[in-house]
């Protein structure tokens, strides 16, 4: 399923003119697979036989990095700005209370601290290690538009560029 909705994809996009940079599985499936090592492999299977110069956008710390380790294909390490962590470094499920960050400055102190540190605070306060590579905002937050100007201003201030990651 997941190859054929990466070639549907591709289609849309060629006949829109453009190449397909990146592939990122999306809600449940994407949660579900950075637990999931035979989901996570199959994810990555599927985007590497499809075309392994592709990129996988996958949670940081997740089985679905570790699978795109073991099989060759070129990842994306994803935090998430507007989302609180838990302790195993998983995302908050939406079911449960506090899992959105709906305070401005929370989300920029949030994302300010994992692309500087490598580090986010959990909804219990322990310090989780990842790596940052690229840095996600949900579009239907009641604040997105908000929250990414402030996160953009205050990462170029910073110093740090905001650029789209490379296909091989």
């Amino acid at each position: 399923m997941v190859l054929y909705q990466v070639g549907s994809l591709y289609g849309f996009v060629k006949a829109a003119g453009g190449r397909l940079n990146h592939v990122k599985a999306h809600g449940a499936l994407y949660n579900m697979a950075a637990r999931d090592p035979l989901l996570a492999r199959a994810i990555v299977d599927a985007v590497h036989d499809f075309d392994s110069g592709l990129i996988l956008f996958a949670l940081a710390n997740s089985e679905m990095v570790m699978a795109a380790k073991k099989t060759g294909l070129a990842y994306a390490s994803e935090v998430f700005a507007d989302r609180t962590y838990q302790d195993d470094g998983s995302l908050t499920p939406r079911t449960q209370p506090n899992a959105l960050i709906v305070d401005e400055q929370q989300s920029l102190n949030q994302a300010l601290m994992m692309v500087n540190k490598q580090q986010v605070i959990s909804a219990s306060q322990k310090v989780i290690s990842l790596k940052a590579d690229t840095l996600c905002l949900h579009g239907d937050g009641a604040h997105a538009v908000e929250f990414a100007k402030t996160i953009r201003e205050n990462l170029l201030k910073e110093g740090i560029s905001i650029k789209a990651p490379v296909r091989l």
